[in-house]
């Protein structure tokens, strides 16, 4: 497990950048992002992915959340029974620019609703997707945030598998 997590931290820092975002706290619904793309520590831009399927894309997205997020990732497998689960629908444009993010489903818990939003935002913009992906200028994805009882959250398309009950 030790391996899995420094393999994941390994990915998340080649593939991540900083933005000057900060959370969206007033609602569902995030659209019309801009995101700065300047460099923060040892955070890169991103530049454009090798990924050819939509699964692999959201991956290299997940890893890039984890990353700038980790202090509200937990790295240990999640707990049986999930405070809540998340379902965020995004789209992504050319060049890897979030252009809207709204809640496509969740168990109506606010709080977590916007820290997956947040970290969504926050960790824009992202590697820019494979001409491939594209429909119309732009890739959409549906990704899904666990949580824990204590608010941090694992994102399923890297999940570790959920405990037994």
């Amino acid at each position: 497990m030790k391996i899995r997590i420094l393999s994941m931290v390994t990915v998340c820092a080649l593939a991540a950048c900083s933005t000057n975002e900060t959370g969206n706290s007033a609602g569902k619904t995030v659209s019309g992002v801009q995101s700065g793309k300047t460099t923060k520590g040892s955070e890169l831009i991103p530049v454009a992915s090798a990924s050819r399927t939509v699964e692999a894309y959201k991956a290299e997205v997940a890893h890039r959340i984890s990353h700038l997020h980790r202090q509200q990732v937990y790295s240990e497998n999640p707990q049986p029974l999930l405070r809540s689960v998340v379902v965020v629908r995004y789209s992504v444009n050319a060049d890897g620019s979030l252009i809207n993010a709204q809640i496509q489903r969740s168990n109506k818990d606010h709080e977590t609703e916007k820290t997956a939003l947040a970290s969504l935002k926050n960790s824009a913009p992202f590697p820019k997707p494979h001409p491939q992906l594209l429909r119309s200028g732009r890739l959409e994805v549906s990704e899904t945030w666990l949580f824990n009882d204590d608010g941090r959250f694992q994102i399923r398309s890297i999940a570790l598998p959920q405990r037994a009950g």
